[in-house]
């Protein structure tokens, strides 16, 4: 059958989590920023159709393309890997170090692909700077890095924990779409269990450290009013720590540990 269970499942975590941190660094940037890139095309889809419909959830409709094409070929996605690598650490299976090392040079490669591509993509839209009038999809990018740095500064503390609450249920939403895709053997039904929780994040308008390492800088070098300091202080820091907690906490724990663990048979005596 296509089906597979949630213990198994749970299993197929943890396996996952010991061969994520067996990757080379060489493997862990080539994935990476294959994923960074894939999501920030996502984007970019989105936003033009949500700007040729009005509506933005068609947009969050065609955004989990990206993600099912990271899922099928097993690419890296530093905020799918935050709910699975420390699962292997916290059973002792792997070291501390090799972690945080996977973490990082995956978070690393998200980060090199995003902004290549966001360089990329302003260089064909504009003619390397020779076109100043932007487009319906490039306004969207200087709006939403500005509503993602400032707008949340300009409310104090509340802005910012408000940002940290938006990144950790969405990263429930996209570790959850990880885990799903592992309920199917089907290339369609990966598709269809991944792309679900995917679209679920992005239609509520969550906070996801990748997508925004794309619409950040990418909205500035549209002409957005936000600065380097703006863009980690405001909120890639803040959303990637969001990220961790609901990622880890609500996904990778909350189906490993119950599902992963062996039920202890219950004794009983016959009289």
């Amino acid at each position: 059958m296509d089906y597979i269970n949630p213990k198994e499942v749970a299993n197929t975590m943890m396996v996952a989590a010991i061969n994520k941190s067996k990757l080379s660094v060489k493997d862990l940037l080539i994935r990476g920023s294959l994923s960074g890139a894939l999501l920030a095309i996502s984007v970019t889809l989105a936003f033009m159709a949500t700007s040729q419909t009005n509506l933005s959830l068609i947009g969050a409709f065609v955004f989990p393309v990206g993600f099912v094409i990271i899922v099928i070929l097993g690419l890296e996605l530093v905020t799918g890997s935050f709910s699975l690598v420390p699962l292997a650490w916290f059973e002792k299976k792997i070291s501390a170090v090799a972690m945080l090392t996977n973490l990082f040079w995956v978070f690393a490669g998200n980060l090199l692909g995003s902004v290549l591509f966001a360089l990329m993509f302003w260089s064909a839209t504009t003619e390397t700077g020779q076109i100043s009038q932007i487009g319906a999809v490039e306004q969207l990018l200087v709006k939403a890095s500005e509503n993602k740095t400032i707008g949340y500064a300009q409310h104090g503390a509340a802005g910012l924990f408000s940002a940290f609450v938006k990144a950790i249920l969405c990263n429930w939403m996209v570790c959850m779409g990880v885990v799903m895709s592992m309920t199917s053997r089907s290339t369609l039904g990966k598709i269809l269990a991944a792309g679900i929780p995917i679209f679920i994040f992005f239609a509520l308008g969550y906070e996801h450290a990748v997508v925004n390492m794309f619409v950040i800088p990418a909205g500035m070098m549209f002409g957005a009013n936000v600065t380097l300091s703006d863009w980690w202080l405001y909120n890639q820091l803040i959303v990637t720590l969001g990220n961790i907690i609901g990622g880890l906490l609500f996904t990778g724990m909350g189906i490993y540990y119950t599902y992963g663990k062996e039920e202890k048979p219950v004794s009983s005596t016959i009289k």
